[in-house]
């Protein structure tokens, strides 16, 4: 077994290798520079039967004072912080942003949220995995 770096001679493979597990995602556009980690494993004959693919992405936190002006005005300022940063991200190459609501405001804020074009996604079960002890 040999753990190296992505070619795009290895291109093809994987397609074939993401085509026969059948998920229900498109195959990733690996030219996308957010993609900043790819690694293939080699069998025996040199041949790419596994891959670790990373893409950069984005977790969001808001901050905003419970206390600061009406519901009505917080929530204009939401918005209006909502489209400068989706246009920031944009601008920076990224392709998406995640939220994770705490359980008390989930329901309420998620709401608030699908009506600014955010998906909950339930479809598939998260991970995280701690690359540094805090």
């Amino acid at each position: 077994m040999h753990v190296r770096a992505y070619t795009c001679d290895d291109l093809d493979t994987l397609r074939g290798i993401h085509a026969r597990q059948g998920f229900d995602y498109a195959f990733p556009d690996l030219a996308d520079p957010i993609f900043i980690s790819k690694l293939v494993v080699d069998d025996a004959a040199g041949r790419p039967v596994c891959a670790s693919l990373a893409r950069i992405t984005c977790e969001m936190y808001l901050l905003a004072d419970p206390d600061a002006g009406t519901p009505r005005e917080r929530y204009t300022r939401l918005i209006e912080l909502h489209e400068a940063g989706r246009s920031d991200l944009l601008a920076r190459g990224l392709d998406d942003a995640h939220a994770w609501l705490p359980p008390p405001i989930a329901r309420r804020f998620g709401r608030r949220l699908e009506a600014l074009g955010w998906i909950r996604n339930d479809a598939w079960t998260p991970y995280c995995r701690r690359l540094r002890e805090k």
